[in-house]
């Protein structure tokens, strides 16, 4: 299989309309367009009868302390965990692309409804969820696709991992709550027939380079 992406580049910057935020020079971020970027795969696998998409972080702070502070830094090297921002299941056989904007549109507080959608996809909760839980004005369920925030003291490039995978099954049977941490689960133990990804880097810190 291969995916691939008119929004941006294998291993390359993501544009800030598929970012949840931009660096801005007076309060270091400011909100985004907060698009889905576009997605297309082929090579299909046959029998396939399903496709899950999903879009992890792992390049994420393991601790909080130096997160977003005034006159310190996030070292590179922290201990990093993973962070998802799109689960998206359920997408029938024949629907191979996923067309920019078409999940999601701009920021919304207290996170977009799901699980169920219109085309009658599943989006599981991604982690602003828990990153939001403690904010009276944006704690909510998030569900579907919220782009990079990374931390804008971090000096750690971080990593957007695009993965399709193609299932034998019309479904995902998940157990618990479609977190990513259960989303993962289930695909371990699913009949997996193929997937692919696409890397997209991003950050908000202005004394990062990125290649």
């Amino acid at each position: 299989m291969q995916l691939t992406s008119q929004s941006f580049q294998d291993g390359k910057q993501i544009p800030g309309e598929f970012a949840f935020a931009v660096p801005d020079a007076a309060s270091h971020i400011a909100l985004s367009a907060n698009r889905n970027p576009h997605l297309a795969w082929s090579g299909v696998p046959e029998g396939t009868q399903s496709f899950v998409v999903v879009c992890h972080d792992p390049d994420v702070p393991s601790r909080g302390d130096d997160v977003n502070q005034e006159g310190r830094v996030v070292p590179a090297s922290l201990p990093r965990v993973d962070f998802f921002h799109w689960l998206l299941l359920d997408i029938p056989a024949e629907n191979t692309e996923i067309a920019a904007g078409s999940h999601s549109d701009g920021v919304t507080p207290r996170g977009k409804p799901g699980p169920n959608t219109p085309a009658g996809h599943r989006h599981g909760v991604n982690d602003y969820t828990g990153w939001f839980a403690g904010d009276e004005q944006m704690k909510g369920d998030y569900h579907g696709y919220d782009g990079p925030c990374p931390p804008w003291n971090d000096t750690l490039v971080h990593h957007y991992i695009f993965t399709v995978y193609a299932l034998a099954t019309p479904t995902l049977e998940v157990d618990g709550p479609l977190t990513g941490a259960n989303v993962r689960a289930a695909l371990a133990k699913a009949q997996v027939l193929g997937q692919a990804s696409l890397t997209g880097l991003y950050s908000l810190n202005p004394d990062v380079v990125i290649g």
